[in-house]
């Protein structure tokens, strides 16, 4: 089958050690089974994991991707949850050792993919296969952020760091639909410009006041952005650190930490319960997740080179 592969791997041209190429069929242990790929959405993710970031050079090459949504050999259609356990048949958890797909075993950028039986959660009718492939996750890893860490909800107001990135539409859109107020910063007028398209209340630079402070801010800068989350807080709010972009040590201000009482959380991906409540929730509410482009796996390459290069607005989709 074809599939799309890192070769090598190279922190300065990622793209280099990408490849698509004929591999072998998936094979499934027990309690595993093979998914026939209907559509599968690209993440930076597996542009880390061509930087050697994501997956050690050890383990390669590698299958890319860990969104997908497809069809059972039974016929069923279903959306794949992308951590699988340490071992055993699954569904895994990143809190219990689980990896994502592409990392330890092969991912579902190919024509078929092998996950565990536990994985699968039934698609929604309502939702496309190229829309349901957009979900696994960015949109999970803002859904968990946002509701199971941060505890927003309704009326709270939410400040998102870096606008336009995948799991910061994803929380701006899962927002709005909870009726939580966002407020988004970016270094990219554009960007600005599209968040409040899709219903941002206001789009700032990063490091301005904001209006009113907020009850959660959820953070994927890192240094660049920390300490302005911290202050655009109130009282015993929290920041959900989902990321670390621009670098993984910024000053810690305490200070102001114990005496305004923040709590800051780490959060990654979700568990399968909290994809199949994210299914349920864009069902339910008409909402739909941007996609930019659809293209098909011999375009792989553009893609991931598209990605790289920045300025994506919406998810850029593989279709087998």
């Amino acid at each position: 089958m074809r599939a799309v592969l890192a070769t090598d791997a190279d922190p300065t041209d990622p793209l280099r050690g990408l490849a698509v190429s004929d591999v072998d069929e998936p094979t499934a242990p027990l309690g595993w089974t093979v998914v026939e790929v209907r559509a599968a959405s690209v993440n930076h993710h597996d542009l880390w994991t061509l930087r050697g970031v994501a997956t050690p050079r050890e383990r390669l090459p590698i299958v890319l991707g860990s969104d997908a949504a497809g069809v059972t050999a039974e016929g069923r259609e279903v959306v794949v949850h992308a951590v699988v356990p340490e071992a055993g048949p699954g569904p895994g958890d990143l809190r219990d050792g689980g990896s994502i797909l592409s990392e330890r075993v092969d991912g579902t950028h190919a024509q078929r993919v092998a996950v565990p039986e536990a994985n699968l959660v039934d698609k929604p009718a309502a939702l496309t296969f190229a829309e349901a492939a957009c979900l696994p996750t960015a949109w999970l890893t803002a859904y968990r952020a946002l509701f199971a860490c941060a505890g927003l909800r309704p009326g709270d107001r939410l400040l998102v760091q870096g606008a336009a990135g995948g799991v910061a539409t994803a929380a701006l859109l899962l927002a709005r639909a909870a009726g939580i107020e966002v407020v988004v910063t970016s270094r990219d007028p554009g960007a600005r410009q599209w968040a409040l398209e899709l219903g941002a209340a206001a789009a700032l630079e990063p490091g301005a006041r904001l209006p009113e402070r907020v009850e959660g801010v959820l953070d994927s800068v890192g240094e660049a952005t920390f300490g302005h989350s911290l202050r655009s807080l109130r009282v015993g709010g929290a920041v959900v650190v989902v990321g670390a972009t621009s670098g993984p040590n910024p000053a810690a201000e305490l200070h102001r930490v114990f005496a305004r009482q923040l709590r800051v959380l780490g959060s990654s991906m979700g568990t399968r319960e909290e994809l199949a409540a994210v299914l349920r929730l864009l069902e339910r509410s008409g909402l739909r997740p941007p996609i930019a482009d659809t293209l098909s796996l011999e375009d792989a390459p553009r893609a991931y080179q598209r990605l790289a290069e920045g300025g994506v607005r919406g998810k850029l989709v593989l279709v087998p």
